[in-house]
């Protein structure tokens, strides 16, 4: 029942991170020193990906790679803020279902254990019982052949012999 409503609020979760994400991406071009971090990121990212692309497609990598202009700097580091927040929350709850699922597996795990001990106990108990059960039958058929009445509680050798007419001893 539970894991329906936690996986509901977590697509509600993603669904209102977009918004929000959005009115970062918005923010970020207006603010003058965050507006030059974000250009910088956004002139790396633009070097990075394009010498990496060079290497893929085995063109050379040493020739002058040209910078974005200062708008589509800003907009593709506005762009990447906004993914990289929807990633973040997206992961963050990606971690929190891990962690709920593993604490109840571990919790099951430990409700198996407890189960799997009760039952050896319960067969050790058996196992005592019976051993204890042996020894008396040991001792009543003791006293009965002590006075002369083994016949009666002969169980072991009636049961042994397989046409069941055996004959006490």
């Amino acid at each position: 029942m539970i894991l329906p409503v936690v996986k509901l609020g977590t697509l509600a979760l993603k669904t209102a991170c977009k918004p929000i994400a959005n009115r970062l991406k918005k923010e970020a071009g207006l603010h003058p020193k965050f507006r030059q971090l974000i250009v910088n990121i956004a002139q790396a990212n633009h070097q990075f990906t394009t010498k990496m692309q060079r290497r893929i497609y085995g063109h050379t990598t040493d020739v002058a790679i040209r910078p974005l202009n200062e708008e589509k700097a800003v907009q593709a580091a506005a762009d990447l803020l906004g993914e990289l927040f929807v990633f973040t929350v997206a992961g963050a709850a990606v971690i929190f279902e891990v962690q709920r699922s593993s604490r109840s597996e571990a919790r099951k795990e430990e409700l198996r254990k407890e189960e799997m001990q009760a039952m050896k106990q319960r067969d050790e108990d058996l196992a005592r019982e019976v051993e204890i059960l042996k020894q008396k039958i040991a001792k009543v058929e003791q006293l009965a052949k002590g006075q002369g009445i083994g016949g009666l509680f002969n169980f072991r050798h009636a049961h042994s012999a397989g046409d069941g007419h055996s004959k006490p001893i």
